[in-house]
């Protein structure tokens, strides 16, 4: 299985390809894994991840800067191929961002991706970015990247923007800081993680296989 994992010029790209080997062994999955900038090996693979992390409109702008990219990605997404995001890879694969401005998105999920204003129950703010560990909550029957994990795990969140305006059908899980927080996105083929997997431990691990098994 040929696994490219697309470089936009902002992701934790060395622990993604370490924790995608590490599930992938587990799994007992043989896995050709390896970071692209390049449309035509994005095109040739068998499934996609999209990190990133920082800003929106960075990540969207060096994606939009590889030559023919976006273009193979949206075929890919569109021809059945499992598409994995991960923290700002999938933020962008909503229909817009509002860091540093607006910025369109891939449109992929509904919504946008909008400032965090979280308050405790005593009403004081909470500090952003919303960093660390933190739970998911999902039905039990869950979306088939969450088999094997039991709402109320843990995984590990860096971020201060969320997604707003989304369609509920769309969201697999959710986790609460000041409030529900959109954890997992997806539809169809395509999936997306707030949380870092690559840094989640277990957790992160197990929704890696399952991508890996994944047949959408």
């Amino acid at each position: 299985m040929r696994v490219a994992v697309v470089d936009p010029g902002s992701g934790n790209l060395a622990s993604v390809l370490r924790a995608l080997g590490r599930a992938a062994a587990d799994a007992g999955i043989a896995v050709e894994a390896a970071v692209t900038r390049d449309a035509a090996e994005a095109a040739a693979a068998d499934r996609l991840i999209l990190p990133g992390q920082g800003a929106f409109a960075a990540c969207m702008r060096g994606l939009s800067a590889l030559p023919g990219m976006v273009e193979v990605l949206e075929r890919r997404v569109a021809e059945g191929t499992p598409l994995l995001g991960i923290c700002v890879g999938m933020q962008i694969m909503a229909e817009r961002g509002l860091e540093h401005g607006t910025t369109p998105g891939l449109g992929w999920i509904r919504g946008e991706m909008a400032p965090m204003a979280p308050r405790g129950p005593d009403g004081a703010a909470l500090p952003l970015p919303q960093m660390g560990w933190n739970t998911l909550a999902f039905p039990a029957d869950g979306h088939p990247l969450l088999a094997g994990i039991h709402p109320g795990e843990h995984a590990y969140f860096v971020h201060s923007y969320a997604l707003s305006d989304y369609d509920a059908g769309e969201v697999l899980a959710t986790t609460d800081y000041g409030g529900p927080v959109v954890a997992i996105v997806g539809r169809g083929n395509i999936a997306g993680t707030q949380f870092h997997v690559e840094k989640s431990a277990a957790v992160g691990l197990r929704i890696l296989a399952n991508f890996l098994r994944w047949t959408p």
